[in-house]
């Protein structure tokens, strides 16, 4: 079956960094776009980016845009997320998910991604 499986999360002070890694299986990895969301407590599930199936193309929210960078190892069948300068804003558990083929919604509804992993905590001290 399918399976991500998210590590890399951690406790970091402001300003500091973290690389997160999604490792798939079950899956022709390389037939998916892939996607970063993350969840705070008590709020909605939130885009962050997503990445195409080559690697080529990648879109970010607005509030990460020169921080984070999205990428992909497709013979690794794995997709990481780069995050510098880090604020406490960005405490969040971040999941890693496929995005639905043929797309029928958009690019940051939650709706639009089919299989997701457990999740990785991500806590930014100020």
């Amino acid at each position: 079956q399918v399976q991500l499986v998210e590590s890399g999360g951690g406790l970091v002070q402001a300003g500091g960094s973290l690389r997160l890694s999604c490792a798939a299986s079950g899956l022709t990895f390389s037939s998916y776009n892939m996607g970063w969301f993350r969840q705070a407590p008590g709020k909605d599930r939130e885009y962050v980016a997503h990445i195409s199936r080559s690697g080529g193309s990648t879109y970010y929210v607005d509030s990460v845009k020169g921080r984070f960078t999205i990428s992909r190892d497709n013979a690794k069948n794995t997709v990481y997320l780069q995050m510098n300068s880090l604020k406490p804003e960005d405490t969040a558990v971040y999941y890693c998910a496929t995005k639905r083929s043929p797309p029928n919604y958009g690019d940051s509804d939650p709706r639009g991604y089919n299989y997701w992993g457990q999740g990785t905590q991500v806590t930014v001290s100020s």
